[in-house]
C-alpha cells in the first residue's frame, strides 16, 4: 500500500507539469494569435473607401518614430506602432527618402512605407541646414537651378522690409543669421522668394515676445542675441553645451572680455578674402576685439537661441573643444590652458 501511494505522488506531480505546460503554451499561442491580428488589422487602410490625400512631409534626420507618429496624428494609419514593425520586419528600416508624399486614409502600411522608402516624392523640398553661412544658403539654392540673379533677388532684405523676424535687424545688415534652418516644401516652379519667406515666418515664430524678454533679462536686444546664438551654434553641437557656453560667452560680455571665438575669426577672413586664420585683423575677430562682431556668422537653431536666453547656472571662464569631441570647461586660464593641451592637440593646431 505505502509503495501504490508513493507511486501516485510522482503521476500527479507530472499531471500537474503537464497541464501547466499546456495552459502556458495555450497562453502564448493566444497572446501571439492576438497579436497577430492586431498587427494585421492595424496594417491595413484606416478608411478603404477614402482617397483624400494629405502631403506629409519627410525632413532629413527624421526616423520612422517621428513619421509613423505624424501619419497617426493625422489619421492615415491605424498604430504607429504597428508601421514600425512592418518597417523593422520588412527590412526598410533607415530607408525613408526626404520630400513631400501624397498619402490617404486608403492606402495600408505597406504601399505608404514602400511610397517613402522608394522617394516617390510628389513635393520635393529644399533644405537649409543649421550653422549654414549666407554663402553656403546660396549654393543650396543654385543646386535647385535659381540662377544668380534670382538668388540675390531672393535675398535682399528690403523684399522682406516688413517681415516681422526682421524687425530689429539693422537697415543695412543682410539677412545672414535670420534664414531658420528648415525643410521647405518646392517645385520647379517655387519662386525662391517664397522658400525664404517660410524660412523667416519660423524664424518669426522663434523670436516671440516670450523669448524677446527672456533675452531682455540677459540685457541682449534680439539682434545682438542672434548674433550671439550663431556663434553658439558654430562653438558646440551638444544641447548641454550650449548652455554653459552661453553662460561664458555671457559672463565675458558683461566682464569686459574678449568672447575669444574661433569661429568669429574664421568668419572675418572668409568674409574679407584673407587667409583663414584665428589672428586674421578683422572687425569679426573676438580675439582681438572685445563685444559681439558686427553680425551673426552663420544662422541659429532654436536651441541655440534657447541657450541664449537662459544659460547654465554654471559660472565658467573658459571652455575648449576637445580632438574626441567633448567640451571642457574651466574657471581660471591655468586650468584651461592644462584643458587645452590635454584634449586639443589636432583641433588647435589647425588654425
Amino acid at each position: 500500500m505505502s509503495v501504490f501511494r508513493h507511486q501516485e505522488k510522482p503521476r500527479r506531480v507530472r499531471k500537474f507539469i503537464v497541464r501547466s505546460l499546456i495552459i502556458i503554451f495555450l497562453a502564448l499561442f493566444a497572446v501571439i494569435a492576438l497579436g497577430m491580428w492586431w498587427y494585421n488589422g492595424s496594417i491595413k487602410p484606416v478608411d478603404p473607401e477614402n482617397t483624400t490625400e494629405q502631403i506629409i512631409t519627410v525632413n532629413i534626420g527624421d526616423n520612422e518614430a517621428t513619421v509613423s507618429n505624424n501619419l497617426e496624428d493625422k489619421g492615415l494609419i491605424k498604430s504607429a506602432l504597428a508601421y514600425q514593425l512592418y518597417v523593422k520586419k520588412s527590412g526598410l528600416e533607415g530607408k525613408m527618402q526626404a520630400g513631400g508624399y501624397k498619402i490617404s486614409p486608403s492606402m495600408p502600411v505597406s504601399e505608404i512605407a514602400d511610397k517613402i522608402t522608394n522617394g516617390d516624392i510628389s513635393v520635393d523640398l529644399i533644405t537649409i541646414l543649421p550653422a549654414q553661412r549666407l554663402d553656403q544658403i546660396k549654393e543650396t539654392f543654385a543646386e535647385k537651378g535659381y540662377s544668380e540673379d534670382e538668388i540675390n533677388k531672393a535675398l535682399d532684405p528690403s523684399t522682406y522690409s516688413e517681415h516681422p523676424a526682421l524687425a530689429d535687424k539693422p537697415v543695412m545688415a543682410t539677412l545672414e543669421g535670420y534664414l531658420y534652418p528648415e525643410s521647405f516644401q518646392w517645385t520647379l516652379t517655387t519662386p525662391l522668394e517664397t522658400v525664404v519667406s517660410a524660412s523667416l515666418d519660423e524664424m518669426a515664430l522663434l523670436l516671440s515676445d516670450q523669448m524677446k524678454q527672456q533675452l531682455a533679462v540677459q540685457e541682449l536686444k534680439p539682434h545682438e542675441a542672434v548674433i550671439l546664438a550663431s556663434i553658439v551654434e558654430r562653438e558646440v553641437d551638444n544641447p548641454e553645451d550650449r548652455t554653459k557656453v552661453a553662460q561664458v560667452f555671457l559672463k565675458r560680455l558683461r566682464e569686459g572680455m574678449p568672447l575669444g571665438s574661433d569661429p568669429t575669426a574664421l568668419y572675418g577672413a572668409l568674409l574679407f578674402g584673407i587667409e583663414p586664420s584665428v589672428s586674421a585683423d578683422t572687425p569679426y575677430n573676438t580675439r582681438l576685439y572685445e563685444g559681439l562682431p558686427p553680425g551673426p556668422i552663420n544662422n541659429i537653431s532654436a536651441e541655440s537661441l534657447k541657450a541664449v536666453a537662459s544659460p547654465a547656472g554654471t559660472d565658467y571662464l573658459y571652455f575648449v573643444s576637445g580632438d574626441d569631441g567633448n567640451t571642457y570647461f574651466s574657471n581660471t586660464l591655468e586650468e584651461h590652458e592644462a584643458l587645452t593641451a590635454q584634449h586639443c592637440i589636432e583641433l588647435c593646431s589647425s588654425y
